[in-house]
C-alpha cells in the first residue's frame, strides 16, 4: 500500500475556509508554532526561510498548537494579528490543531510517523516540531523544537527536497 501523502490530507486554513496542501506544489516545511513560547523567536527564523526559498517553491505551513502548557491561547484573528505585527509573517497558518493525543489531526498522525536524526517518531515533543516534506507529499526530515529554522540541519533538510 502507498505512504499516505500529507498534501493529500484536508486541513483548513487559520480562518477556518478549507486548504488543500496540494495547492503548494513544492515542498513544505510544516511547524506546529505557538504566541507564548519560549521558541516563539523562531517565528522570525521561519519566516526568513519562507521568504529566502520560496522562489525555489518552498512554502512554510504554521500550525498553532494550545496544547504544550496553553502557549496558544488565542482565537484565530489574535493569532494573525501577533504573528504579522510581531514577526511578519507571511507563510500560510493553519486553523489551532492538535499534534498528539486523542484528538491528534490527521495530518499529525501521518506526520509523527516519521523518525528524528535518532531514529524516533511518535509524539511532537513541544512547540516549533518541524517537518520537511518534499514535493510528493512524503516526509523526509523531522527536526525537534530547540533547533531553530535557520540552523543548517534544517537547511540542509530543505535543499535535499528542492
Amino acid at each position: 500500500m502507498a505512504e499516505t501523502s500529507i498534501k493529500d490530507i484536508p486541513v483548513n486554513a487559520l480562518d477556518g475556509s478549507p486548504l488543500s496542501l496540494t495547492d503548494f506544489s513544492g515542498p513544505l516545511l510544516v511547524v506546529n508554532v505557538a504566541s507564548k513560547c519560549g521558541l516563539t523567536p523562531q517565528y522570525a527564523g521561519l519566516e526568513e526561510v519562507a521568504e529566502k526559498y520560496a522562489d525555489r517553491g518552498l512554502t512554510v505551513v504554521g500550525v498553532p498548537c494550545n496544547q504544550f502548557m496553553g502557549q496558544e491561547p488565542g482565537t484565530a484573528e489574535e493569532i494573525a494579528t501577533f504573528c504579522s505585527t510581531t514577526y511578519g509573517v507571511t507563510f500560510p497558518l493553519l486553523e489551532k490543531t492538535d499534534v498528539n493525543g486523542e484528538d491528534r489531526h490527521p495530518l499529525y498522525a501521518e506526520l509523527t510517523k516519521a523518525t528524528d536524526a535518532d531514529g524516533e517518531a511518535g509524539d511532537v515533543q513541544w512547540n516549533f516540531e518541524k517537518f520537511v516534506v518534499d514535493s510528493d507529499g512524503t516526509v523526509t526530515a523531522r527536526i525537534r523544537p530547540r533547533t531553530e529554522p535557520t540552523d543548517p540541519v534544517v537547511i540542509e533538510a530543505i535543499e535535499a527536497v528542492l
